[in-house]
């Protein structure tokens, strides 16, 4: 299926901004001294062909009331959306600079009430899938075209409110609802699938109700913009939940596939292979 692109991109140019994504995320965790590097690294193709390509959204006009919404179930990773939205004009790009400070608008996690750009705010996880069901049916009772994205996290699944949230967008029909689980494989307290199993996820999610899309690559820029173009643009009166099989902190060789570096902070050696893994890598 080709893209139904509301901006047309290059993969070379989408390529770039998983990079600046990747980049961005080194270079403000230095600034507040800690930050989710394996969450933010595993979701940056998946942010980049919804920001860059798919959404329907207008920097110009944040609260545009038929714009698409994006909710961060994952809020963690928010440092890896803020260079994003900033790179589209939602704010000055000189506000990074100042990540997590006192009188900062960019906090640890996302805040509607702070930021342009965030559509809800998160905290602790499971809550946003709730929140984008209650955005969905608000959009179909104004008969408005926007459609919602909830970007989840693999250990995210443990939630019960998830669970909750999916029984509910069945129930309603909602085929204006994508849900996106990022599986990472890692998660604050360990291995993802050793901490609480929740695979058969495909299965699971299917028993709910929802159309199933799996990526098994979420890095691939081919597969990931095939499989949200699809989640977005095929109602067939289910919501879509996508699954995309990532890696944890992909594009740094000492950060990849484990669970230590979800939550950590680079000395000046490690900072600087970072940052010439992320420019010399070809990834997507």
């Amino acid at each position: 299926m080709p893209y139904r692109a509301v901006r047309n991109i290059a993969q070379s140019e989408l390529r770039e901004k998983a990079r600046l994504i990747r980049r961005e995320t080194v270079r403000l965790t230095d600034i507040c001294g800690s930050g989710h590097y394996g969450s933010a690294f595993s979701m940056a193709e998946l942010v980049a062909v919804l920001y860059y390509q798919l959404l329907h959204i207008d920097p110009a006009r944040p609260r545009w009331e038929d714009r698409d919404r994006f909710t961060m179930g994952k809020g963690h990773a928010a440092i890896g959306l803020f260079p994003v939205l900033a790179d589209l004009g939602f704010f000055p790009s000189d506000w990074l600079d100042s990540n997590t400070r006192p009188g900062s608008y960019l906090g640890d996690h996302p805040e509607m009430k702070k930021t342009p750009g965030i559509d809800f705010s998160s905290g602790s996880i499971g809550h946003n899938l709730s929140v984008s069901v209650g955005m969905a049916l608000g959009a179909r009772l104004k008969t408005s075209p926007a459609r919602v994205v909830c970007l989840m996290g693999d250990g995210e699944q443990n939630e019960g409110q998830v669970w909750e949230a999916a029984m509910s967008a069945a129930h309603w029909k909602l085929d204006n609802l994508v849900g996106i689980v990022d599986i990472n494989g890692a998660g604050s307290d360990g291995v993802a699938q050793e901490t609480m199993r929740s695979e058969p996820l495909a299965a699971k999610w299917d028993a709910f109700g929802w159309n199933v899309i799996t990526l098994k690559d979420g890095h691939d820029l081919d597969t990931v913009g095939d499989g949200l173009n699809r989640a977005l643009n095929t109602p067939n009166g289910k919501p879509t939940c996508v699954l995309a099989y990532t890696v944890a902190g992909k594009g740094v060789s000492f950060m990849e596939k484990t669970w230590q570096w979800h939550l950590g902070f680079l000395g000046p050696a490690d900072l600087e292979r970072a940052y010439a893994e992320i420019d010399a890598g070809n990834i997507g």
